[in-house]
């Protein structure tokens, strides 16, 4: 019988970007027969495969695998391996729930065994520039090896493409220290720690690649773009990388020490009833039951993603955006923004007893409902349901970049700010600029079968070779796009990406000002 998960109204809320995501998937590479590639790097030598001018080296291990003693411990480089390593397919991906046991050699199309990361370089010795690509899935899902990650299209601009796996959910954002003890303190950063040690491979390794250490931008969509945020806010990283790209992103999403303390008792006591075992059992049992126990336990909780980063003190000091405010992505530079409707994936009409509790990702429902009942006043032409989507997409995404843009220049940064107005013209989403659209137009890959396939592919082609023009070092422009200003604070300029785009100055500033002390 094959397997299928029941997703109930959580599930996806987590796993829907990625679904709208799968179904514009195409295949990815040129169908030639591949030639073998060879790269010899400090951490020893990877054999690849070469198609249409690329190099692609697939599951490549950046740390040692965290099972067994170093479950729920921070980050290991990895050893340099003797001879040479198979690079030719992707790695499973970390541990997450409703992943489905698959046919290949791989065994699990998941793994607690998860620390690897892929490349696709140009031939040629450059030095090119690199982009290092972190996926979204709301902390508990999503892949690096997703078919639309592709990096050949890039590559083919002469950029490097990292795409990265970290641990997820409770093996990636849950702070142990309450349950097993002082020594797991801070567990709840072993996410952006993987992603730091992924960065300081990176910088080791990259010049093999042909990459250039000094030119490395980092970059995601969703949680991808908000751990991209939360990395401008931890200190100790800002020497691995150079530039941002944001993509629905936001530095809100952060818990104090207290609050995941809460978090991980309540995770403990869900444990204990679905497992039967007790909180010792968490270090040594199975990776399934540990997944299981967090899907219902996020099924119970009643905050939305309970699961995240934490302010520990050290690497993070304090809420990311006063440290980004203060000055620690001084001299970056950062493209960011979001879709106009983002929320239009998640939510639709529902009967007043089916509160927006958990559609909410920075503030409960009691300081929302206030905000919320401001926004006729606003936009009295708009319908409950879009001005659902417009206030949802305000808490949980764009008043989050605009704080983090706004932070970043006032710490002596340089921004540049979009919003994706492009909708989309057929089935449910049909009108809306929905979370996730964004991607294909970014990585170049409009779906075939579109029903405005014309305007989405030179749209497509626009957004992708602005995004190469900022990787560049330059500011992100491409032919048929107005020329894109520098963020300010005070005048907000925002480049507004669609069939005919244009530049708006404070766009939605009435809007704005509704969420002024909220968040």
């Amino acid at each position: 019988m094959p397997y299928r998960p029941r997703l109930s109204r959580r599930d996806f809320l987590v796993t829907g970007s990625i679904a709208a995501l799968a179904w514009r998937n195409r295949v990815i590479f040129a169908q030639t027969t591949p030639t073998p590639a060879t790269v010899h790097t400090p951490s020893g030598t990877l054999r690849g495969e070469s198609f249409d001018g690329v190099r692609i080296f697939r599951g490549v291990p950046f740390a040692q695998p965290p099972v067994g003693a170093l479950r729920f411990r921070p980050t290991l480089p990895i050893k340099p391996w003797p001879g040479e390593r198979d690079a030719t397919r992707f790695t499973p991906s970390p541990m997450q729930w409703g992943e489905a046991p698959t046919t290949s050699e791989s065994s699990l199309s998941h793994s607690e065994d998860c620390l690897y990361l892929n490349i696709w370089a140009p031939e040629g010795k450059g030095p090119f520039p690199v982009f290092v690509w972190i996926h979204g899935g709301g902390y508990i899902a999503g892949h690096a090896s997703e078919p639309i990650y592709d990096g050949t299209r890039f590559a083919h601009e002469d950029i490097v493409v990292v795409t990265v796996e970290y641990r997820l959910g409770v093996f990636g954002f849950l702070d142990l220290g309450p349950l097993l003890g002082t020594s797991y303190d801070g567990s709840a950063n072993n996410a952006l720690r993987d992603l730091i040690v992924a960065l300081e491979w990176v910088q080791a390794n990259i010049a093999s690649f042909g990459g250039d250490p000094n030119r490395v931008t980092i970059g995601g969509e969703s949680a991808g773009a908000k751990l991209t945020d939360i990395l401008m806010g931890v200190p100790s990283a800002q020497h691995l990388f150079h530039q941002m790209i944001s993509e629905s992103g936001g530095a809100e999403r952060v818990w104090s020490r207290e609050y995941s303390e809460t978090v991980a008792k309540g995770y403990g006591d869900q444990w204990r009833k679905q497992s039967g075992k007790g909180i010792p059992a968490l270090q040594s049992a199975a990776p399934d039951l540990l997944i299981e126990a967090q899907h219902q336990f996020f099924e119970e909780w009643p905050q939305h993603f309970p699961l995240r980063s934490q302010i520990d003190g050290s690497l993070l000091p304090q809420l990311p955006i006063k440290s980004i405010a203060a000055g620690s992505s001084k001299g970056k530079r950062l493209l960011i923004g979001t879709n106009r409707d983002e929320s239009a994936l998640f939510i639709g009409p529902r009967p007043q007893t089916d509160p927006a509790a958990k559609d909410l990702g920075n503030i409960p429902l009691a300081k929302f409902d206030p905000v919320f009942r401001r926004y006729k006043e606003v936009y009295p032409e708009m319908t409950d349901f879009q001005l659902r989507i417009r206030a949802v997409t305000a808490e949980e995404y764009w008043v989050p970049s605009v704080r983090v843009a706004d932070a970043h220049v006032q710490g002596g940064g340089t921004a540049f700010m979009y919003r994706l107005d492009f909708t989309e013209s057929s089935g449910r989403l049909s009108g809306f600029a929905y979370h996730s659209l964004d991607v294909p137009l970014v990585w170049e890959r409009p779906h075939p079968n579109a029903a405005n396939l014309a305007a989405e592919t030179a749209l497509a082609s626009q957004i992708h070779l602005a995004w190469v023009a900022f990787l560049r070092g330059e500011s992100p422009a491409a032919p048929g796009l107005p020329a894109w200003p520098q963020y300010s604070a005070s005048t907000r300029p925002t480049m507004i990406l669609d069939t005919e785009s244009r530049v708006e100055q404070k766009p939605q500033e009435s809007e704005l000002r509704l969420w002024d002390g909220v968040l």
